[in-house]
């Protein structure tokens, strides 16, 4: 006997009301397992994926693609067994009579077990022309069959993609270019290039017209909120990062080899910015009219951009975590961010938040503060000036870092001797210290 189960859209959080079906990944027909996304969702706060909470056979679409509806809304009907033990038998029938008795049909094949398998993030499809491997021939061993960046290291040490090269297989080109950086000596990666879909135009006019997502709609909320109530203020302090560049040179490789990541410098600075925060705990609040909340934990929004937004994960407990817990951390939702796998939980909690903005060639910026903290720090690009050591100049590596604070809280001295902590934790760095 069989029965109809409808998949609903769940309470993700309590703020969340409502949510936007952005796209199908099953079809009906289709069959789904037991927490197999069978959509992804956009709310006002993350992108997504739906799972499934039954195994069946997806019968109906209720809620069509770019539809909002209320949270409980059932989007979708999937057909089960009586009985999970009959539905696994039958799964398991039609996968042993679904097998192939060529060789030449496991690719097709392949690809209905691991839906995920031709989705690829921007971090792997650069690892990969770094590499020069070509990504149909790693196999996937993320969610839904996705290639990680791990597989991609696996297959790299492996020594598969030279094999591969030498059989006559095209590599994957790489443009030397890319390798150039002009901006700062410290972008990890080539700086992405926003992507825009026009959802409609007027014949003949040279304008066109793109919805607001429910993402970018709530950044316009925050940001004005944040500037309407929040006064504002800005500072900067100049640092020398001579030492840590050379700590870093000293460390990078052996890290990639033990972790598999890159030890980037926002690793170090998050360091220094939350041993600072233990010094000046002020920092680590929030405005409540009557009062000022100070946070007993420390943790860190990590602002990270994408095509089209900016969001902000949250390094939780960052005060007990090390200089290789913090690069790991950062990896790991730099990552999650830019494949929209964050959760609610990835974005709540924060306490204070920083900014890489010298990723981008940036030397100066006044960032606005992500409401309702008490202040936000940005990390410009690290270039080599001459400076005045001693009455002798030298050419040094200097940043610079702003800060943006709510005046209702902060003043200019407190800061003034927060930025000198941050700045005297930078340069203590030297080749003694540890990661670990």
């Amino acid at each position: 006997m069989k029965t109809i189960t409808e998949i609903v859209v769940p309470q993700l959080a309590e703020s969340l009301v409502s949510a936007t079906i952005d796209k199908w990944l099953k079809q009906p027909g289709d069959w789904v397992d037991m927490y197999e996304p069978v959509c992804e969702i956009l709310t006002d706060k993350v992108n997504a994926e739906l799972p499934s909470t039954v195994a069946g056979r997806l019968v109906q679409i209720l809620t069509p693609s770019g539809e909002t509806v209320p949270v409980g809304t059932p989007v979708c009907l999937i057909e089960t067994e009586a009985s999970e033990s009959d539905a696994g038998a039958q799964s398991n029938a039609q996968a042993v009579s679904a097998q192939p008795a060529a060789s030449s049909a496991n690719t097709a094949d392949a690809n209905d077990e691991a839906p995920m398998r031709n989705r690829y993030s921007p971090a792997v499809q650069q690892l990969a022309a770094e590499h020069g491997v070509r990504l149909g021939d790693v196999e996937g061993t993320g969610l839904g069959g996705r290639i990680t960046r791990k597989d991609i290291l696996a297959y790299v040490a492996s020594g598969a993609h030279k094999r591969s090269a030498s059989n006559g297989a095209p590599a994957a080109a790489v443009d030397p270019r890319a390798q150039v950086r002009s901006s700062g000596i410290h972008l990890s990666e080539t700086p992405r290039i926003p992507k825009i879909e026009i959802e409609s135009s007027l014949p003949g006019r040279g304008e066109t017209f793109i919805d607001v997502t429910p993402i970018r709609n709530t950044i316009a909320r925050n940001m004005r909120q944040s500037v309407s109530e929040i006064p504002h203020a800005w500072t900067m302090i100049e640092v020398d990062v001579t030492n840590l560049v050379v700590l870093r040179n000293k460390l990078k490789d052996e890290f990639m080899k033990r972790e598999g990541i890159n030890l980037t410098y926002l690793a170090f600075l998050l360091k220094a910015v939350v041993n600072a925060i233990k010094d000046y705990p002020i920092m680590n609040s929030t405005w409540a009219v009557d009062k000022i909340i100070v946070k007993r934990d420390i943790n860190i929004s990590l602002a990270v951009g994408t095509e089209d937004s900016v969001l902000t994960p949250v390094i939780k407990n960052a005060d007990h975590k090390n200089v290789a817990g913090l690069a790991k951390e950062i990896d790991e939702l730099a990552r999650k961010t830019r494949e929209g796998k964050l959760t609610l939980s990835d974005m709540q909690g924060g306490t204070f938040t920083v900014n890489n903005t010298g990723s981008f060639g940036s030397i100066l910026s006044y960032p606005i503060i992500n409401y309702p903290q008490a202040a936000i720090l940005t990390f410009e690009s690290i270039v080599k000036r001459p400076v005045v050591i001693n009455d002798m100049i030298a050419v040094r590596s200097m940043a610079n870092l702003c800060l943006s604070l709510d005046h209702r809280i902060l003043d200019g001295v407190i800061c003034g001797r927060f930025l000198q902590r941050v700045k005297d934790n930078l340069e203590s760095f030297t080749l003694d210290s540890k990661l670990y």
